[in-house]
């Protein structure tokens, strides 16, 4: 990228007491440009240059300087390029120091330190991915305070009001990144329903008066890209089969019901032509590896025997992901006398096709790796579990479109999304996985099988139940359907499975879904919240930070008295009234809201599949809300009379509460 004088352009990053340059690069992916950093460059010292040489390994000194080059240094490239976001999204807490860099843009303009803070988190968004607290960035406060000091200091500010912005309550003297992020952002969300509520778990003391099921965090469900993801074959066969428009309508549930009337021969042959290409790009893999190790041909001949091209009418199980130690990549081979048995039938042959990396540090991972490649050479496995090295797009691509069957078995709630099984769903293949991610909500009986997780608490037994439950389930229901051949030489109702796959994954996980929740839950409501924050030279963030100030000191003499008991019983069609005294300690009635909550013990059941974004839905009747209104009346004391007059949802038996919280329209 280059300046309005032909010169390289370059941003300049704080780092402790010195800066580095980066060099902007801009890579033109379709239609959208990426920009990158470079450190790498006479300009600065011999350790600067390698900040950004490789994103894996390196001790917390260099992490934290990449993040610094990512998040102030992104902001700072934006701007020399001349955009100007509305919202800013912190995907993952690598990007959050972006927060800094607004603060400091802000803190210009003149507003004090909270103020500034208040208009920078009402324009930022942030995705949470990771459901494991170990998972979340963190630098200890002595390594940020030299990296941040001299930052802080031409801020006017002390490190230490930094550093209090990345402080989790239990974890002392440790600067989080995901708690920037919190404390930086007024939108935030998971990548799954479940993934939400695991989040909303793992963050709940940054909001500790409010239950986790009611703070902040909410989830927008992950999608693919499907014409990136979807091999070529289909894209041919939509075309012909139900239309070119498909690519324009891929959200519309109704439109891909036309798979249903595509005879299962066609629908059959592409699902094989494209297995057979995955087998013959596999193979060819596994030939340059054995040539590479001067491996035997007699040993390539016997590992190769079930990839075959010309007969790919072998059940193929793919598991093809990182080989992070929740994923449990060796999981079936706990009981392996049961596996062997299960792959090596003559009439009825399985095949796992295994691939993958673990982390530089991830030693556990590693082994589980090594295991499965060992396995591929023993005498009662060749041939039917192949690892397949150097895990890449390509083979990634390969193995999510051409194999039967794409196996997801993550240790339950740790799987934040699981894209992978997307992937594979949309290129008609079935999914055995977990019900963890997005498979708990794309699982609906009839396009592929759901593994309810195990309850033990013993790690040992969890795994050996989850185990034992999937090997069931092959060998059950997974390979009788599969080898059920009619006069066609098909299983017409393995086709019916693979067709549902589509039918029911492409309209709901497809990325134009995706991005359509996140503008309508997170990014219309961020560049709204941060336009009315900044208009008329930020009036609203001075005028916001000084009521919450207002608040944080009133609160603690703020009361609730009922001057009225429940009834225990209303009649059907019957009004709920109740009146409470508010002790306001200072702050006004508009300060506040007082709230009615009633919740049904039994909820009603459902078989609907869950919405795919918790933001814009309409409230359940399983839920009663209600607000009280002030009467204008006083009690004795002084406190201020207010008063419900509410009908209930629905009938049923409910826990209630009444209770208050500040409300202000910014």
């Amino acid at each position: 990228v280059r300046d309005a004088h032909g010169t390289w352009l370059t941003v300049k990053i704080p780092i402790a007491a010195k800066e580095v340059t980066a060099r902007v690069w801009r890579a033109q992916v379709g239609r959208v440009a990426v920009y990158l950093l470079d450190s790498d460059f006479a300009d600065n010292s011999p350790m600067d240059r390698d900040i950004t040489h490789r994103l894996y390994g390196g001790d917390e000194s260099l992490r934290i300087r990449q993040e610094m080059i990512l998040g102030m240094g992104g902001v700072r490239t934006l701007r020399a390029l001349g955009l100007a976001p509305a919202v800013w999204h912190v995907n993952e807490g690598h990007a959050a120091f972006l927060i800094f860099e607004l603060l400091r843009e802000n803190l210009a303009r003149g507003l004090d330190f909270n103020a500034a803070l208040e208009l920078a988190a009402a324009a930022c968004v942030f995705t949470t991915h990771t459901p494991v607290a170990a998972g979340h960035d963190a630098f200890r406060d002595d390594l940020f305070a030299s990296c941040f000091a001299d930052f802080a200091k031409s801020l006017g500010v002390p490190v230490e009001r930094l550093l209090q912005l990345g402080l989790a309550p239990d974890v002392p003297n440790w600067f989080n990144m995901t708690r920037l992020a919190l404390a930086g952002s007024r939108y935030v969300n998971g990548v799954s329903r479940i993934h939400g509520g695991v989040s909303a778990q793992l963050c709940a003391d940054r909001w500790p008066e409010v239950s986790a099921a009611e703070n902040p965090v909410g989830y927008v469900t992950n999608g693919v890209h499907v014409p990136t993801f979807l091999a070529q074959s289909w894209h041919a066969f939509f075309d012909s089969h139900i239309g070119p428009e498909w690519r324009e309508r891929l959200s519309d549930s109704s439109y891909w019901q036309a798979l249903e009337a595509v005879p299962d021969e066609i629908f059959w042959e592409v699902a094989q032509n494209t297995k057979a290409r995955m087998l013959a790009g596999v193979r060819e893999r596994l030939r340059r590896e054995f040539a590479r190790k001067s491996l035997s041909a007699a040993q390539l001949r016997h590992v190769t025997r079930l990839l075959d091209p010309e007969q790919p009418d072998v059940l193929t199980l793919g598991f093809a992901r990182r080989f992070a130690t929740y994923k449990r990549a060796g999981l079936l081979l706990r009981d392996r006398a049961r596996l062997a048995r299960l792959i090596n039938g003559s009439q009825r042959p399985v095949l796992f096709l295994f691939a993958g990396k673990a982390h530089p540090a991830d030693q556990p991972g590693q082994q589980v790796l090594r295991e499965i490649k060992q396995l591929m050479l023993t005498p009662e496995f060749a041939g039917n579990v192949v690892f397949l090295e150097d895990y890449d797009m390509q083979l990634g691509r390969w193995l999510v479109s051409g194999v039967d069957v794409w196996l997801n078995n993550p240790i339950a709630p740790l799987e934040a999304s699981g894209t992978s099984g997307i992937k594979a769903a949309i290129n008609g293949r079935l999914n055995l996985s977990i019900l963890d991610g997005w498979w708990a909500e794309g699982f609906d009986g009839s396009n592929g099988w759901g593994i309810p997780p195990g309850q033990a608490q013993d790690p040992e037994r969890r795994d050996a139940l989850d185990s034992e439950l999937i090997l069931d389930t092959l060998e059950s229901e997974v390979v009788p359907l599969y080898y059920e051949r009619g006069g066609a030489g098909l299983s017409h109702e393995w086709v019916h499975y693979c067709k549902r796959a589509m039918m029911t994954v492409i309209p709901q996980f497809n990325m134009r879904r995706m991005v359509a929740d996140y503008a309508r839950g997170m990014y219309r409501p961020a560049a709204a919240h941060g336009a009315a924050l900044l208009a008329n030279e930020a009036a609203g963030a001075r005028d916001l930070a000084r009521w919450k100030q207002s608040v944080v000191r009133a609160w603690p003499g703020v009361t609730l008295r009922g001057l009225s008991d429940a009834p225990r019983e209303l009649a059907h069609a019957g009004r709920l009234q109740l009146r409470v005294a508010v002790a306001l300690n200072g702050l006004t009635p508009t300060d506040v809201a007082v709230e009615f909550r009633g919740q049904r013990l039994l909820p009603r059941g459902g078989h609907e599949l869950p919405p795919l974004c918790s933001f814009d839905h309409e409230q359940d009747s399983d839920t009663w809300r209600a607000t009280l209104t002030a009467t204008g009346e006083t009690d004795s004391d002084g406190s201020q009379i207010y008063a419900l007059d509410s009908p209930p949802p629905s009938a049923g038996q409910f826990s209630t509460e009444v209770r208050i919280r500040p409300t202000h329209a910014l």
